[in-house]
């Protein structure tokens, strides 16, 4: 076993075609704007207060250890479904534990850059991933290319969606976090939450190379012999005999979409040509495959690709404005480097 394997980041494959144009994104926070999809009713009545925040500048872990404080609760009893990009504005639920009956006077909660919009209740704390969606409103600075160039990626990115890779964040500056699971794969101790932020980046890289390998198959959104098919939007995942022509239609729609594994313990779900993919690859990366095992880490599905919903634009003065949502768990900046080769404005 490779006992100091390289984990360089590559340039994941694109499905379609170099981008075009060059361009910003984050020059200032409300460049990047960002709005958490909840999906479901909140009780108004419950153990937990619900705190609708829209913050600037600040991580969501960061505000939740404020909100812990203020409250006097342990940090675990703060909830969030997932954290939001520090250098954007964004706009999320959090939960915290009423510590008593009465609860905490959030009226005269006060931190920079984080403001509370609304609260209410509810008898669950919020769970990581619990969200159906995030809404995004995008400005790229600096689109000099042709309109019509434009034009005719989105369009294609509306009909067919985008590769549903992890976004670099997840692992991490120059890759770190996955140096961070090849400590803990070689027995290095790690705390509990460097411990699950190494085992994600290992799954997630697993699953980015499982996807440029099917990209350059030409199979990402196509359903090949044992497809494992998840249903847009959900974690249900499926697996069929024969690709009749309803689902064909379907995969042609974007209500379902074919799976790659997130590697760990147990068997494949998928069959045939979709396992071999599958196994072939995680075996390529045999300490975090191995590792992944070893922590006894669940295997699950992840769809390929991802449907870029409710898709607009506007050109103006060289800035493109993106409007569109992605389901939980999508990266907005799968989305954006099918259409621009992007740099960060502040370098951040």
């Amino acid at each position: 076993m490779q006992a100091n394997p390289d984990y360089t980041l590559p340039d994941w494959q694109r499905a379609h075609g170099e981008p075009v144009f060059q361009g910003l994104i984050k020059q200032t926070a409300s460049d990047f704007n960002v709005t958490e999809i909840l999906g479901y009713e909140l009780s108004g009545d419950g153990e937990h207060d619900f705190l609708w925040i829209e913050k600037e500048g600040e991580n969501t872990a960061w505000v939740a250890e404020r909100l812990a404080s203020k409250a006097g609760v342990r940090d675990m009893d703060v909830g969030y479904s997932g954290r939001k990009d520090r250098l954007a504005v964004t706009r999320q639920w959090f939960s915290v534990r009423r510590p008593t009956g009465t609860g905490t006077d959030w009226d005269n909660f006060n931190e920079p850059g984080v403001t509370i919009l609304k609260q209410t209740r509810h008898e669950k704390k919020l769970r990581r991933g619990a969200h159906s969606g995030n809404h995004f409103k995008i400005a790229i600075r600096g689109a000099n290319a042709d309109a019509n160039a434009i034009n005719e990626r989105l369009e294609l990115i509306r009909e067919k969606g985008v590769p549903n890779y992890f976004g670099e964040q997840r692992f991490g500056r120059g890759g770190s976090n996955l140096n961070l699971a090849n400590g803990l794969f070689t027995g290095r101790r790690l705390k509990r939450n460097k411990r699950s932020i190494a085992l994600s980046a290992a799954r997630s890289y697993i699953f980015n190379q499982i996807l440029q390998f099917r990209i350059n198959e030409d199979c990402w959104d196509k359903a090949i012999p044992g497809e494992a098919l998840n249903l847009d939007g959900t974690g249900s995942v499926f697996v069929e005999k024969q690709i009749d022509a309803n689902l064909q239609a379907r995969l042609l729609s974007l209500d379902i979409h074919p799976t790659g594994v997130l590697w760990g313990s147990g068997e494949l779900i998928c069959r045939d040509e979709a396992a071999k993919i599958d196994a072939t690859i995680a075996a390529q990366f045999e300490v975090l495959s191995h590792g992944l095992q070893k922590q006894k880490v669940k295997q699950a599905r992840r769809a390929l690709r991802l449907a870029v919903h409710d898709l607009k634009w506007e050109l103006e003065d060289e800035t493109l404005w993106l409007d569109f949502w992605l389901t939980s768990g999508g990266f907005a900046t799968s989305v954006l480097r099918e259409v621009v080769d992007h740099a960060t404005g502040n370098n951040a």
